[in-house]
């Protein structure tokens, strides 16, 4: 249910939606005649090629959706399930499905929308299925090797071939319309009739004219992760951006005090936040904050989040990509970490004072370098706010 789960429909009610959209796509497939074989292998004979415009309209639509929900960030991108690729055993597996596909008139789906409608020939498809899957299973170990062989992880194929997201969008869109067009020229030949789901012919070439538009419209529409860093990492656009600050002395006695709304986020790596956890603090990445559980934390009410890091550079990026995502109160640290560990933490008084300010400053300094390593180790004993992560649900056709 893509971004409405666990937000807004539960993950019990997650399985009763499930059931009933499963319904909707057997009523669909069956009233769009994919529970007749003879309709399905037409795509292999040339004189109906309705298989292979439904999936590529099914295709296409879900990846101007995936990107258009990602871009406005309504689908946590990181949390889509990729099967991984083992390319022997998926092309020994395209050629005994593309054979069971042409020698009995169905493929696993359909089967069994056509053997729910009482249709014998697929009832039969679907016990050979079940045959093959044990056959499959008693055989694994001797099928082990082949089915494990040539892993490619979990490829993007944009990301293969060296291109943009938008760019690879535009190309399948396009690509789909032309094999509309060429299968159409096809099934007339072989039938000698025009097809009448093609007429009147200024009508589809206004739809085609459309999904061009829609396969453009993917180039205003980069995946938003990505473009968000590459702005963080524009010199001039971070020059400009002046976001709020908090000083040393303000933190370390917002920490001292134990103020409830102080959120700490910390953006250094495991390691050196476990050397050094301030109170209060939750430790995250930059690619961290694209995800729903960052946006869980950081939309808490009535909190003052303060972006910590070793330095400020890093810690006005981490800002303005938070201020990118829509959250609001954040402020940085002046002068980072190190500012505060070397003036706070580990504060020498100067053998010289000037002024009163300055006096004031360093009594206050003094007492905090006491406080606040008690606070610390009192930190470390606590149960430490932990982020939530949420996993992928394994899976897939």
């Amino acid at each position: 249910m893509a971004p409405l789960v666990p937000d807004i429909i539960g993950n019990e009610l997650n399985f009763v939606v499930a059931i009933l959209i499963g319904i909707a796509f057997g009523f669909i497939l069956e009233q769009a005649g994919f529970s007749t074989s003879k309709k399905l292998v037409g795509l292999f004979y040339g004189y109906d090629f309705t298989v292979l415009r439904v999936f590529f309209t099914a295709g296409v639509t879900a990846m101007i959706g995936v990107i258009a929900l990602g871009h406005f960030g309504f689908l946590d991108l990181n949390l889509i399930y990729i099967n991984p690729t083992f390319i022997w055993s998926a092309l020994a597996g395209g050629i005994i499905m593309g054979l069971g596909f042409i020698l009995g008139g169905f493929c696993p789906g359909t089967s069994v929308c056509a053997a729910a409608i009482g249709k014998i020939d697929a009832m039969i498809f679907v016990a050979g299925g079940f045959l093959g899957v044990f056959a499959f299973a008693e055989g694994y170990p001797l099928l082990e090797g082949l089915y494990k062989a040539g892993n490619w992880g979990s490829p993007r194929i944009f990301e293969i071939m060296g291109m943009s997201q938008g760019l690879f969008a535009f190309l399948l869109m396009f690509m789909a319309i032309v094999a509309f067009i060429i299968t159409t020229k096809i099934e007339e030949r072989v039938t000698g009739r025009k097809n009448p789901e093609f007429q009147p012919k200024i009508l589809y070439a206004g739809l085609a004219a459309f999904a061009v538009f829609i396969g453009l419209s993917a180039f205003i529409m980069p995946e938003r992760q990505e473009y968000i860093i590459n702005q963080s990492n524009d010199e001039k656009i971070i020059s400009e951006f002046v976001p709020k600050e908090i000083t040393i002395d303000e933190l370390a006695f917002r920490i001292m005090d134990e103020e409830k709304n102080l959120q700490i986020i910390d953006f250094r790596s495991p390691d050196k936040y476990k050397e050094l956890r301030l109170p209060n603090s939750i430790n995250m990445t930059i690619d961290y904050l694209f995800t729903k559980d960052a946006t869980k934390i950081l939309l808490l009410k009535n909190k003052k989040r303060v972006f910590i890091a070793e330095n400020e550079a890093k810690e006005k990026k981490a800002a303005y990509i938070g201020e990118r995502l829509g959250f609001d109160e954040i402020y940085i640290l002046k002068g980072g970490l190190d500012n505060f560990t070397e003036n706070i933490l580990n504060f020498k008084m100067p053998s010289q004072i000037n002024t009163r300010q300055e006096a004031d400053t360093y009594s206050f300094r003094e007492k905090a370098r006491e406080r606040i390593p008690v606070l610390i180790e009192e930190f470390k004993g606590k149960n430490v706010p932990k982020k939530s992560e949420t996993k992928r649900v394994l899976g897939g056709c």
